[in-house]
């Protein structure tokens, strides 16, 4: 509890501030901006209780986007690092177009993504799947490069075949590597998901980066920081189900 204590304090003290300058109007001045366009906490917290169906409704389809979307990352970026642990001459060959791939805005390329895979969920997908790929990636071939020498010599020893190494030796060791990439593949997940709603959305599929876009629109700015608190209690909710579940599985760390 004592590591919660600080950071709720903190926490509540910001939203106290935030609570009393918005109330004054002075957040209103200070930024030039007409009052309804500065929303307090209390106003948040009224849209969300009474838009809690319609913002459950597009979390849902935000949600599942994030979801689906980590998913493939975690298949695809899983086996490419399993890949390019094995084969030298991949590895050399591809890390460096891994790295260069990142430098492309995913926003340029979601046009593309629309005309190759339409409207729909698929290019959301695809945009989730390709923020999260890389540090998946990254952080598994680092963790299967990491393992002790001194432990592979003693698996040849005891005539272990490659395959046998790799299962018993190499994942374990880069377990906890995939975990922390994975986490930071997660947290970011539903900005890529806003971007593909942005950009990919069709009228009809709904979804929170669809909702902030039109509340955008009309001015309907509480409404709006209401979907953003949604989409960040999504983020850190399913922050701590993959920290619980790395608590569960890497037991020896």
């Amino acid at each position: 509890m004592s590591r919660w204590v600080l950071p709720a304090l903190l926490l509540a003290a910001l939203i106290g501030a935030w609570q009393l300058a918005a109330s004054t109007g002075a957040l209103a001045d200070v930024l030039g901006l007409e009052p309804f366009l500065v929303p307090s906490p209390a106003e948040i917290a009224s849209a969300l209780w009474e838009n809690r169906s319609l913002l459950a409704e597009n979390a849902w389809v935000t949600l599942r986007e994030i979801v689906l979307g980590f998913g493939c990352a975690v298949v695809v970026g899983l086996g490419f690092a399993v890949v390019l642990h094995l084969s030298e001459t991949l590895r050399r060959a591809f890390y460096p177009l891994l790295v260069v791939s990142q430098t492309i805005p995913i926003l340029a390329l979601a046009p593309i993504l629309i005309v190759w895979l339409g409207f729909g969920i698929g290019p959301k997908l695809a945009v989730v799947g390709l923020i999260c790929f890389f540090p998946i990636t990254v952080n598994t071939l680092d963790g299967l490069r990491s393992v002790n020498r001194e432990a592979t010599k003693m698996m040849r020893t005891l005539d272990a075949s490659r395959s046998q190494i790799l299962r018993r030796l190499e994942m374990p060791t880069a377990l906890p590597y995939f975990f922390s990439g994975a986490k930071i593949a997660l947290v970011i997940a539903p900005i890529a998901a806003l971007f593909g709603e942005w950009v990919a959305a069709e009228a009809g599929l709904g979804g929170l980066g669809v909702l902030i876009r039109e509340d955008g629109a009309r001015l309907e700015t509480a409404r709006m920081f209401a979907s953003v608190a949604v989409l960040s209690a999504m983020a850190i909710a399913l922050f701590g189900l993959l920290a619980l579940a790395e608590r569960r599985v890497v037991t020896w760390r």
